[in-house]
């Protein structure tokens, strides 16, 4: 097996078959597009098993995504596609960056789910930008946009109910999706509390990165309790 991309958490690999990638997650953290960064031993367990049980119960609700099956604590198969250079971020509440551009109180809730688009860039520091800057940058169509609304709004329901089960509240989270070989949009990459802002609907208690980005706690203490709410399920 060769290697074909590292990213910051992950490492991407090639195997026998040209259609299928294997993904090796990292004892890696970062924050700030890399700014920050440490290693944590066994975050990068703590997020395969969370990505692979959310990927799991996502395909129960029609989610189509490129997992195929884990097969490891740190590694899992996935379908060979090519990412679409977008964030897809959906927020039920306002918590990080919309409170410092837009004004909003943090935790306010919203009305219904916002979708925002950000361009994967990090040399430009991944900025926000509307549907038509994603077709003037020729990153996706009217079609593949409403497409990629579409797929998130569920996810973002079926998360929600997740969060629901362990008493938690989904505040926001991004995902990204790629493109198969036959041109099918198909959800990527990761979905754990590096991608998720998550609160305990009682008391608000961070289950998400921010406990690292804003040195409240202890990163892997709070994967790991998220992961054995998830176990009790």
């Amino acid at each position: 097996m060769t290697l074909v991309y590292e990213g910051k958490a992950k490492r991407v690999f090639n195997t026998d078959d040209n259609n299928i990638y294997r993904i090796e997650y990292k004892d890696e953290v970062t924050a700030g597009n890399g700014a920050k960064k440490d290693k944590m031993e066994g975050k990068g367990r703590l997020n395969n098993l969370i990505t692979s049980y959310f990927f799991e119960r996502l395909a129960k609700e029609g989610v189509d995504s490129h997992f195929i099956e884990r097969t490891s604590d740190t590694e899992q198969l996935v379908k060979k596609v090519t990412i679409i250079p977008l964030e897809v971020v959906v927020r039920n509440f306002a918590a990080g960056s919309i409170v410092k551009r837009l004004g909003f109180e943090n935790g306010q809730t919203f009305e219904k789910p916002l979708v925002e688009f950000y361009y994967k860039e990090d040399a430009l520091n991944d900025p926000f930008i509307s549907d038509d800057h994603v077709k003037l940058l020729d990153l996706a169509n009217d079609e593949d946009i409403a497409e990629l609304k579409r797929q998130a709004l569920i996810v973002n329901e079926t998360l929600i109910k997740i969060m629901d089960e362990m008493n938690l509240k989904l505040i926001d989270f991004k995902i990204e999706f790629g493109k198969d070989s036959e041109g099918k949009i198909l959800l990527a990459d990761e979905i754990s509390p590096d991608t998720c802002r998550i609160w305990d609907k009682e008391t608000n208690e961070n289950f998400d990165k921010d406990v690292y980005r804003n040195d409240t706690g202890s990163l892997i203490e709070t994967y790991t309790k998220f992961y054995n709410k998830l176990e009790e399920l």
